[in-house]
């Protein structure tokens, strides 16, 4: 995720802190040391710390529940809105992806059962009053660890209960449909967040929006994967594309740029063979830090994700989603690339699928809309 800072690695995951979220610690600070001195300043930033500290370990109750079932987690990123771990895909078995959700909420409900027992804590607050200097830390701590905990099985994407609900729906509906009525509660949830928001507090609208974008983001991410299954790859590859040698210079992976409709170029040594990719990003950088007359090997990101031309399209998806890459190259037997897939041409694979008759067989062996 761009704008964040690696801090450490824990388990073999990378923790990162995203800038607005020390800008958000700034404001905190700030705020505080304007209504009550330094002293409620320096208590509010603590508690902010200590609250994104069972933040962090709420993910990694995802994170280390996700690796259970073999699922990899290269990141966690440290948001001012919650912590967001980074996992390689989500299991489609209704059970995995039950306990995957469960186990970050059921975290904070350990916390807060640890400090009532051993802290002292007494849960006599609501969580608005959190940032009430006048009650101690640690019962703002374990209210707070309460509060969410029953935030997050809110039935709407990305929230744990939007994941949970698909687990639980997905047992009689099957994972594509229980993604779309998932989907469709998540937004309704986000409208009634929005009206909430719009009578007592705005922070509320800022939280529907990001609600209803991330449901709508799931049903279709999960669309495009139910539609490249048991797809021959061939049959949505890109076969024209532009590509660049390595000793090629900058200025001509420009004038590529501008001459095509591409924003990815993969790079080909002389037995056409991938050795990496440059995408729009890769130009405009290496124009403001090389200059024109760098040669493309110094610009490109060296390696490039491919499958073999014999291989279904959803194992492409697989790549496109778990290594984050911008596209994934085909291969013929002999190695030499032959086609690009990026998830605009497997989108645009599905709207043509769509518009389709329904009881049309479309060039991907099966009825469209099925």
């Amino acid at each position: 995720m761009s704008w964040s800072v690696s801090i450490g690695k824990v388990a073999g995951t990378v923790v990162r802190i995203h800038l607005t979220f020390l800008l958000f610690l700034a404001w905190i600070f700030a705020a505080s040391y304007s209504r009550g001195g330094s002293a409620e300043a320096w208590d509010s930033v603590i508690f902010m710390v200590l609250l994104f500290t069972c933040v962090l370990l709420h993910e990694f109750g995802h994170i280390f529940t996700a690796r259970a079932f073999g699922v990899a987690t290269p990141y966690v990123t440290l948001l001012p809105i919650g912590g967001v771990a980074q996992l390689e895909r989500i299991p489609e078995q209704p059970g995995q992806e039950f306990l995957i959700a469960i186990a970050g909420p059921l975290v904070n409900v350990a916390i807060a059962l640890l400090l009532i027992a051993f802290g002292g804590a007494q849960i006599t607050q609501s969580a608005a009053a959190i940032d009430n200097g006048q009650i101690s830390m640690i019962d703002r701590l374990a209210a707070v660890n309460l509060f969410l905990a029953l935030f997050n099985l809110i039935p709407a994407f990305p929230m744990d209960g939007g994941r949970v609900l698909r687990a639980a729906l997905a047992v009689k509906l099957g994972y594509v449909r229980a993604t779309e009525v998932a989907a469709v509660i998540g937004q309704f949830v986000a409208f009634a967040l929005g009206f909430i928001g719009l009578l007592y507090n705005p922070i509320l609208i800022f939280i529907a929006i990001f609600v209803y974008l991330a449901a709508s983001s799931e049903a279709h991410m999960v669309a495009l994967r139910a539609v490249s299954r048991g797809v021959p790859v061939s049959h949505a590859m890109m076969t024209q594309f532009a590509s660049l040698k390595p000793d090629a210079h900058v200025d001509e992976a420009v004038q590529t740029l501008l001459a095509t409709s591409q924003g990815e170029f993969p790079v080909i040594d002389d037995a056409g063979k991938p050795i990496g990719l440059l995408a729009r990003g890769d130009i405009i950088k290496a124009i403001k830090t090389l200059g024109p007359d760098a040669r493309v090997a110094d610009a490109m990101s060296p390696g490039i994700s491919t499958i073999s031309h014999r291989s279904s399209l959803d194992e492409a998806f697989k790549l496109l989603q778990e290594k984050e890459a911008v596209a994934v190259g085909v291969t013929d037997t002999d190695g030499r690339l032959i086609g690009l897939i990026t998830s605009e041409t497997i989108a645009e694979m599905m709207m043509l699928g769509d518009a389709l008759p329904k009881d049309t067989r479309g060039p991907w062996g099966r009825a469209a809309g099925a």
